[in-house]
Protein backbone atom coordinates (compact mmCIF):
# COMPACT_ATOMS: atom_id res chain seq x y z
CA UNK A 1 0.00 0.00 0.00
CA UNK A 2 2.77 2.48 0.92
CA UNK A 3 4.85 1.67 -2.56
CA UNK A 4 1.74 1.84 -4.26
CA UNK A 5 0.70 5.61 -2.58
CA UNK A 6 4.63 7.07 -3.38
CA UNK A 7 4.36 5.91 -6.80
CA UNK A 8 1.19 7.31 -7.25
CA UNK A 9 2.84 10.37 -5.73
CA UNK A 10 6.13 10.15 -8.40
CA UNK A 11 3.16 9.85 -11.66
CA UNK A 12 1.95 13.01 -11.08
CA UNK A 13 5.18 14.83 -11.32
CA UNK A 14 4.80 17.53 -14.21
CA UNK A 15 7.96 16.48 -16.61
CA UNK A 16 9.47 19.71 -16.56
CA UNK A 17 9.83 19.45 -12.87
CA UNK A 18 13.30 18.78 -11.98
CA UNK A 19 12.80 16.03 -9.41
CA UNK A 20 15.98 16.47 -7.13
CA UNK A 21 15.38 20.08 -6.76
CA UNK A 22 11.63 19.54 -5.43
CA UNK A 23 12.43 16.87 -3.03
CA UNK A 24 15.42 19.00 -1.41
CA UNK A 25 12.80 21.81 -1.25
CA UNK A 26 10.28 18.91 0.63
CA UNK A 27 13.09 18.03 3.11
CA UNK A 28 14.55 21.28 4.00
CA UNK A 29 11.05 22.86 4.80
CA UNK A 30 9.86 19.61 6.46
CA UNK A 31 12.56 20.29 8.44
CA UNK A 32 11.76 23.81 9.23
CA UNK A 33 7.78 22.87 10.47
CA UNK A 34 9.49 19.66 12.28
CA UNK A 35 11.83 21.99 14.48
CA UNK A 36 9.20 24.74 14.39
CA UNK A 37 6.49 22.65 16.23
CA UNK A 38 7.68 21.10 19.34
CA UNK A 39 5.62 19.71 22.10
CA UNK A 40 7.46 22.38 24.29
CA UNK A 41 10.90 24.42 23.89
CA UNK A 42 12.50 23.32 26.66
CA UNK A 43 12.84 19.81 25.82
CA UNK A 44 14.34 19.36 22.22
CA UNK A 45 17.05 17.36 21.05
CA UNK A 46 20.25 19.22 20.19
CA UNK A 47 20.12 19.02 16.16
CA UNK A 48 16.51 20.64 16.25
CA UNK A 49 17.94 23.55 18.48
CA UNK A 50 19.69 26.69 16.92
CA UNK A 51 23.25 27.31 18.23
CA UNK A 52 22.95 29.53 21.03
CA UNK A 53 24.81 32.42 19.07
CA UNK A 54 28.04 31.39 17.25
CA UNK A 55 28.17 27.84 15.49
CA UNK A 56 25.91 25.65 13.40
CA UNK A 57 23.76 23.09 14.17
CA UNK A 58 21.59 21.31 11.41
CA UNK A 59 18.84 23.33 12.32
CA UNK A 60 20.78 26.47 11.28
CA UNK A 61 20.63 25.21 7.61
CA UNK A 62 17.27 25.30 7.19
CA UNK A 63 16.31 28.62 6.09
CA UNK A 64 19.80 28.98 4.18
CA UNK A 65 19.04 25.86 2.26
CA UNK A 66 15.61 27.45 1.74
CA UNK A 67 17.39 30.67 0.34
CA UNK A 68 19.88 28.65 -1.80
CA UNK A 69 16.40 26.57 -2.92
CA UNK A 70 14.85 29.73 -4.20
CA UNK A 71 18.13 30.88 -6.32
CA UNK A 72 18.19 27.66 -7.90
CA UNK A 73 14.01 28.23 -8.67
CA UNK A 74 14.69 31.47 -10.03
CA UNK A 75 17.05 30.30 -12.39
CA UNK A 76 14.82 27.66 -13.94
CA UNK A 77 11.70 29.36 -13.57
CA UNK A 78 13.05 32.49 -15.33
CA UNK A 79 14.43 30.31 -18.51
CA UNK A 80 11.45 28.70 -18.55
CA UNK A 81 9.57 31.83 -19.07
CA UNK A 82 11.98 33.67 -21.24
CA UNK A 83 11.49 30.27 -23.97
CA UNK A 84 7.42 31.35 -24.25
CA UNK A 85 8.97 34.85 -24.67
CA UNK A 86 8.22 36.53 -21.86
CA UNK A 87 9.68 39.77 -21.27
CA UNK A 88 11.87 41.02 -18.26
CA UNK A 89 9.57 43.49 -17.47
CA UNK A 90 7.09 41.30 -17.29
CA UNK A 91 8.75 38.92 -14.66
CA UNK A 92 10.17 41.29 -13.20
CA UNK A 93 6.82 42.87 -12.45
CA UNK A 94 5.16 39.45 -11.33
CA UNK A 95 8.32 39.51 -9.26
CA UNK A 96 7.62 42.45 -7.45
CA UNK A 97 3.47 40.94 -6.89
CA UNK A 98 5.22 38.17 -5.52
CA UNK A 99 7.21 40.11 -3.34
CA UNK A 100 4.77 41.78 -1.94
CA UNK A 101 2.48 38.67 -0.89
CA UNK A 102 5.52 37.24 0.65
CA UNK A 103 6.03 40.31 3.29
CA UNK A 104 1.67 40.24 3.86
CA UNK A 105 1.81 36.92 4.27
CA UNK A 106 4.58 37.68 6.59
CA UNK A 107 2.69 40.46 8.46
CA UNK A 108 -0.39 38.28 8.72
CA UNK A 109 1.07 35.20 10.48
CA UNK A 110 3.01 37.96 12.85
CA UNK A 111 -0.89 39.37 13.91
CA UNK A 112 -2.05 35.93 13.44
CA UNK A 113 -3.21 35.94 17.37
CA UNK A 114 -5.17 36.15 20.34
CA UNK A 115 -4.98 35.15 23.45
CA UNK A 116 -8.53 33.85 24.88
CA UNK A 117 -7.25 32.91 28.09
CA UNK A 118 -6.47 36.28 29.13
CA UNK A 119 -9.71 38.69 29.51
CA UNK A 120 -6.86 42.13 29.55
CA UNK A 121 -5.26 40.73 26.05
CA UNK A 122 -5.28 43.88 23.92
CA UNK A 123 -4.87 42.34 20.00
CA UNK A 124 -3.92 46.38 19.19
CA UNK A 125 -1.07 47.07 21.97
CA UNK A 126 0.24 43.38 21.48
CA UNK A 127 0.41 42.44 18.66
CA UNK A 128 -0.53 45.43 16.16
CA UNK A 129 1.11 47.87 18.14
CA UNK A 130 4.49 45.57 17.96
CA UNK A 131 4.27 44.26 14.91
CA UNK A 132 7.53 42.48 14.06
CA UNK A 133 8.92 44.16 10.30
CA UNK A 134 11.12 41.85 9.12
CA UNK A 135 10.82 38.13 9.56
CA UNK A 136 11.15 34.43 7.69
CA UNK A 137 8.87 35.46 4.82
CA UNK A 138 9.39 39.06 4.66
CA UNK A 139 13.49 38.20 3.91
CA UNK A 140 12.28 35.27 1.54
CA UNK A 141 10.82 38.02 -0.59
CA UNK A 142 13.25 40.49 -0.18
CA UNK A 143 15.90 38.08 -1.28
CA UNK A 144 14.27 36.85 -4.04
CA UNK A 145 13.15 40.14 -5.82
CA UNK A 146 17.17 40.95 -5.42
CA UNK A 147 18.36 38.30 -6.42
CA UNK A 148 15.74 37.92 -9.41
CA UNK A 149 16.92 41.26 -10.67
CA UNK A 150 20.67 39.78 -10.85
CA UNK A 151 19.43 37.73 -13.19
CA UNK A 152 17.65 38.47 -15.42
CA UNK A 153 19.95 42.30 -15.88
CA UNK A 154 23.40 40.58 -14.82
CA UNK A 155 25.69 38.34 -16.76
CA UNK A 156 26.51 35.15 -14.72
CA UNK A 157 30.39 35.86 -14.09
CA UNK A 158 28.92 39.37 -12.91
CA UNK A 159 26.57 37.58 -10.68
CA UNK A 160 30.03 35.69 -8.78
CA UNK A 161 30.98 39.02 -8.56
CA UNK A 162 28.33 40.38 -6.91
CA UNK A 163 28.28 37.82 -5.03
CA UNK A 164 32.05 37.91 -3.71
CA UNK A 165 31.27 41.91 -3.32
CA UNK A 166 28.29 40.84 -1.04
CA UNK A 167 30.01 39.16 1.42
CA UNK A 168 33.47 41.40 1.60
CA UNK A 169 31.21 44.45 1.84
CA UNK A 170 28.99 43.18 4.47
CA UNK A 171 31.98 41.80 6.41
CA UNK A 172 34.10 45.32 5.97
CA UNK A 173 30.95 46.70 7.28
CA UNK A 174 30.11 45.27 10.29
CA UNK A 175 34.09 45.40 11.11
CA UNK A 176 35.36 48.62 10.12
CA UNK A 177 32.20 50.51 10.34
CA UNK A 178 32.00 52.39 14.21
CA UNK A 179 28.58 52.89 16.00
CA UNK A 180 27.13 54.29 18.96
CA UNK A 181 25.93 52.48 21.82
CA UNK A 182 22.93 53.49 24.17
CA UNK A 183 25.27 54.72 26.54
CA UNK A 184 27.36 57.13 24.09
CA UNK A 185 30.15 54.87 23.88
CA UNK A 186 31.62 54.15 20.01
CA UNK A 187 32.65 50.76 19.24
CA UNK A 188 33.39 48.57 15.77
CA UNK A 189 34.04 45.13 15.14
CA UNK A 190 32.16 43.05 17.36
CA UNK A 191 30.06 40.53 16.57
CA UNK A 192 27.90 39.64 19.98
CA UNK A 193 24.62 39.00 20.91
CA UNK A 194 23.22 42.80 20.92
CA UNK A 195 25.88 44.72 20.25
CA UNK A 196 27.11 44.51 16.37
CA UNK A 197 26.60 46.85 13.68
CA UNK A 198 23.30 44.77 12.50
CA UNK A 199 22.24 45.08 16.05
CA UNK A 200 22.77 48.29 15.81
CA UNK A 201 21.01 49.37 12.49
CA UNK A 202 17.80 47.26 13.25
CA UNK A 203 17.11 49.44 16.57
CA UNK A 204 17.71 52.53 14.90
CA UNK A 205 15.56 51.93 11.88
CA UNK A 206 13.09 49.14 13.81
CA UNK A 207 12.94 50.12 16.42
CA UNK A 208 12.79 47.85 19.89
CA UNK A 209 9.19 47.31 19.46
CA UNK A 210 9.25 45.60 15.83
CA UNK A 211 12.01 43.10 16.26
CA UNK A 212 12.31 39.34 17.45
CA UNK A 213 15.19 40.16 20.27
CA UNK A 214 13.41 43.32 21.49
CA UNK A 215 14.65 42.69 25.28
CA UNK A 216 18.50 42.35 23.78
CA UNK A 217 20.99 44.61 25.54
CA UNK A 218 22.58 46.77 24.98
CA UNK A 219 20.58 46.70 21.26
CA UNK A 220 17.22 45.01 19.91
CA UNK A 221 17.71 43.49 16.89
CA UNK A 222 16.22 41.04 14.78
CA UNK A 223 18.18 37.81 13.53
CA UNK A 224 16.24 38.38 10.00
CA UNK A 225 17.47 41.84 9.52
CA UNK A 226 18.10 45.26 7.45
CA UNK A 227 21.88 44.99 6.72
CA UNK A 228 22.21 40.88 7.52
CA UNK A 229 19.65 40.44 4.02
CA UNK A 230 22.64 41.56 2.40
CA UNK A 231 24.72 38.50 2.60
CA UNK A 232 21.22 36.29 2.74
CA UNK A 233 21.13 37.75 -0.74
CA UNK A 234 24.44 36.49 -1.39
CA UNK A 235 23.19 32.64 -0.19
CA UNK A 236 20.55 33.30 -3.11
CA UNK A 237 23.05 34.13 -5.51
CA UNK A 238 25.17 31.15 -5.25
CA UNK A 239 22.02 28.84 -5.88
CA UNK A 240 21.40 30.98 -9.37
CA UNK A 241 25.10 29.54 -10.11
CA UNK A 242 24.01 26.51 -9.66
CA UNK A 243 20.84 26.87 -11.15
CA UNK A 244 22.97 28.28 -14.15
CA UNK A 245 25.37 25.27 -14.61
CA UNK A 246 22.36 22.63 -14.46
CA UNK A 247 20.91 25.21 -17.71
CA UNK A 248 23.67 24.83 -19.45
CA UNK A 249 25.59 21.52 -18.25
CA UNK A 250 23.01 18.35 -19.02
CA UNK A 251 25.71 15.63 -17.94
CA UNK A 252 23.87 14.69 -14.72
CA UNK A 253 26.96 12.37 -13.66
CA UNK A 254 29.23 15.83 -14.54
CA UNK A 255 26.68 18.03 -12.48
CA UNK A 256 27.30 15.57 -9.49
CA UNK A 257 31.17 15.77 -9.64
CA UNK A 258 31.69 18.98 -10.52
CA UNK A 259 28.65 20.19 -7.28
CA UNK A 260 30.97 17.65 -5.04
CA UNK A 261 33.78 19.10 -5.61
CA UNK A 262 33.28 22.94 -4.96
CA UNK A 263 30.98 22.26 -2.38
CA UNK A 264 34.12 20.30 -0.33
CA UNK A 265 36.09 23.33 -1.56
CA UNK A 266 33.25 25.70 -0.40
CA UNK A 267 33.20 23.94 3.00
CA UNK A 268 37.03 23.91 3.79
CA UNK A 269 36.70 27.82 2.77
CA UNK A 270 34.01 28.83 4.95
CA UNK A 271 35.83 26.84 8.07
CA UNK A 272 39.12 28.73 7.29
CA UNK A 273 37.04 31.93 7.11
CA UNK A 274 35.83 31.17 10.66
CA UNK A 275 39.02 31.77 12.33
CA UNK A 276 39.03 35.44 11.15
CA UNK A 277 34.45 35.84 11.20
CA UNK A 278 32.57 33.93 13.47
CA UNK A 279 29.85 31.03 12.14
CA UNK A 280 26.69 32.92 12.97
CA UNK A 281 23.35 32.17 11.75
CA UNK A 282 21.54 35.44 13.43
CA UNK A 283 23.80 37.88 11.68
CA UNK A 284 24.68 35.98 8.20
CA UNK A 285 28.19 36.32 8.77
CA UNK A 286 30.04 35.28 5.43
CA UNK A 287 31.32 32.02 6.77
CA UNK A 288 28.14 30.91 7.28
CA UNK A 289 27.17 31.93 3.57
CA UNK A 290 30.32 29.92 2.09
CA UNK A 291 29.33 26.94 4.79
CA UNK A 292 25.81 26.51 4.72
CA UNK A 293 26.00 27.26 0.44
CA UNK A 294 28.33 24.29 0.39
CA UNK A 295 26.24 21.90 1.98
CA UNK A 296 23.02 23.00 -0.08
CA UNK A 297 25.15 22.28 -3.19
CA UNK A 298 26.37 18.77 -1.29
CA UNK A 299 22.89 17.69 -0.58
CA UNK A 300 21.53 18.99 -4.10
CA UNK A 301 23.82 16.21 -5.41
CA UNK A 302 23.16 13.88 -3.25
CA UNK A 303 19.76 13.79 -4.41
CA UNK A 304 20.85 14.14 -7.91
CA UNK A 305 22.80 11.42 -7.62
CA UNK A 306 20.54 9.22 -5.78
CA UNK A 307 16.98 9.77 -7.98
CA UNK A 308 18.53 10.94 -10.88
CA UNK A 309 21.00 8.76 -10.95
CA UNK A 310 20.30 5.54 -9.08
CA UNK A 311 16.80 6.04 -9.77
CA UNK A 312 16.08 5.11 -6.11
CA UNK A 313 12.56 6.81 -5.65
CA UNK A 314 10.37 6.23 -3.64
CA UNK A 315 11.35 7.12 -0.19
CA UNK A 316 11.01 10.88 -1.88
CA UNK A 317 7.71 10.76 -2.03
CA UNK A 318 6.00 12.89 0.86
CA UNK A 319 8.90 15.08 0.32
CA UNK A 320 7.73 15.50 -2.90
CA UNK A 321 4.49 16.57 -1.67
CA UNK A 322 5.55 18.95 0.88
CA UNK A 323 8.39 20.65 -1.88
CA UNK A 324 5.77 21.25 -4.17
CA UNK A 325 3.55 22.84 -1.72
CA UNK A 326 6.03 24.50 0.20
CA UNK A 327 4.43 27.97 0.72
CA UNK A 328 0.93 26.75 1.52
CA UNK A 329 2.70 24.51 3.74
CA UNK A 330 4.79 26.77 5.97
CA UNK A 331 1.23 29.41 6.27
CA UNK A 332 -1.10 26.06 6.99
CA UNK A 333 1.45 24.96 9.76
CA UNK A 334 1.88 28.49 11.03
CA UNK A 335 -1.90 29.34 11.24
CA UNK A 336 -2.66 25.95 12.90
CA UNK A 337 0.63 26.45 15.39
CA UNK A 338 -1.11 28.98 16.86
CA UNK A 339 -4.63 27.91 16.52
CA UNK A 340 -3.71 25.02 18.93
CA UNK A 341 -1.93 27.52 21.40
CA UNK A 342 -5.22 29.66 21.06
CA UNK A 343 -7.96 26.99 22.03
CA UNK A 344 -8.34 27.10 25.60
CA UNK A 345 -8.29 24.24 27.44
CA UNK A 346 -9.36 24.39 31.14
CA UNK A 347 -5.99 27.09 32.46
CA UNK A 348 -4.04 25.86 29.16
CA UNK A 349 -4.05 25.98 25.54
CA UNK A 350 -4.92 22.44 23.12
CA UNK A 351 -1.27 22.47 22.35
CA UNK A 352 -0.01 22.44 26.22
CA UNK A 353 -3.05 19.80 27.17
CA UNK A 354 -1.85 17.07 24.28
CA UNK A 355 1.55 17.21 25.50
CA UNK A 356 1.28 17.54 29.14
CA UNK A 357 -1.36 15.01 29.56
CA UNK A 358 -1.22 12.53 26.73
CA UNK A 359 2.71 12.60 25.35
CA UNK A 360 4.65 13.75 28.14
CA UNK A 361 3.25 10.47 30.47
CA UNK A 362 3.73 8.29 27.54
CA UNK A 363 6.89 9.32 26.45
CA UNK A 364 8.50 11.59 28.35
CA UNK A 365 9.81 15.07 28.25
CA UNK A 366 12.21 14.78 24.94
CA UNK A 367 10.80 12.02 22.61
CA UNK A 368 7.22 13.51 24.03
CA UNK A 369 7.79 16.70 22.52
CA UNK A 370 9.73 15.19 19.79
CA UNK A 371 6.44 13.14 19.22
CA UNK A 372 4.54 15.86 19.27
CA UNK A 373 6.33 17.34 16.29
CA UNK A 374 5.95 14.30 14.28
CA UNK A 375 2.11 13.74 14.85
CA UNK A 376 2.07 17.61 13.68
CA UNK A 377 3.88 16.80 10.49
CA UNK A 378 1.71 13.88 9.94
CA UNK A 379 -1.85 16.00 10.28
CA UNK A 380 -0.08 18.35 7.73
CA UNK A 381 0.46 15.86 5.40
CA UNK A 382 -2.38 14.57 4.82
CA UNK A 383 -4.19 18.28 3.79
CA UNK A 384 -0.54 18.36 1.90
CA UNK A 385 -1.11 15.33 -0.07
CA UNK A 386 -4.75 15.69 -0.43
CA UNK A 387 -3.93 18.95 -2.32
CA UNK A 388 -1.49 17.41 -4.10
CA UNK A 389 -3.76 14.90 -5.05
CA UNK A 390 -6.29 17.25 -6.48
CA UNK A 391 -3.34 19.22 -8.38
CA UNK A 392 -3.81 22.36 -5.81
CA UNK A 393 -0.75 24.14 -5.91
CA UNK A 394 -0.06 27.34 -3.91
CA UNK A 395 2.14 29.72 -6.08
CA UNK A 396 2.07 33.02 -4.40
Amino acid sequence: MVKHHCQNILSQLPSHRLLALDVLRGLTITAMILVNNPGNWLYMYWPLKHADWHGLTPTDLIFPFFIFIVGMSITLSVNAMQAKGITKQSILRSGVVRTVKLVALGWFLALFYYNFRDPNFSWLDERLAGIRIMGVLQRIGLVYLIALACYLYIKPKYIALTFVSLLIGYGALMIYTPYSLPNGEIVKGLWLHGNNLSAWLDNLLLGANHVYYATAKPLAFDPEGILSTLPAIATALSGILCGYYISTEKNLGKQVRIFTLVAITSIVCGCLLSLLIPINKALWTPSYVIISSGLAMLCYALCSYILDIRKVRLWSAPFLVFGANAILFFMFAGIVARILIMIPVADTSLKSAIFNQVLQPLFGNYLGSFSYSLLFLLASYLVMYACYKRGIFWKV
